[in-house]
């Protein structure tokens, strides 16, 4: 059984920054790519990042590029998503989730994965 526990949300100001984390309980942790989705009260599930077996690539939402960062530490299972200059847009649930995945392959944008977390919150006050 796969679990994912996510954790690091809060609540910052507009402009703040938070990191998360996505600890994976799972004994081939680098046999699966990464994403990260986020989901706003009222608005379906949405795509905000995903990473590669190894780290070596990454994919992001056009909402998020070049303010959020995906990062993994393959030895700590945990995958991490660095969120900088946070606008209340950003408010959501994020979620991490796992998929199998061929070495060098991003995981895809739909919500396609094997497994979820129970999701962490983040909330960022204007």
């Amino acid at each position: 059984q796969v679990q994912l526990v996510e954790s690091g949300g809060g609540l910052v100001q507009a402009g703040g920054s938070l990191r998360l984390s996505c600890a994976a309980s799972v004994p081939s942790f680098s046999s699966y790519g990464m994403g990260w989705f986020r989901q706003a009260p009222g608005k379906e599930r949405e795509f905000v990042g995903a990473i590669s077996r190894s780290g070596d690539r990454q994919d992001y939402a056009d909402s998020v590029k070049g303010r959020f960062t995906n990062s993994r530490d393959n030895g700590k299972k945990t995958v991490y998503l660095r969120m900088n200059s946070l606008q209340p847009e950003d408010t959501a649930v994020y979620y991490c989730a796992a998929s199998q995945a061929l070495r060098g392959v991003v995981p895809g944008r739909s919500p396609n994965y094997n497994y979820w977390g129970q999701g962490t919150q983040v909330t960022v006050s204007s």
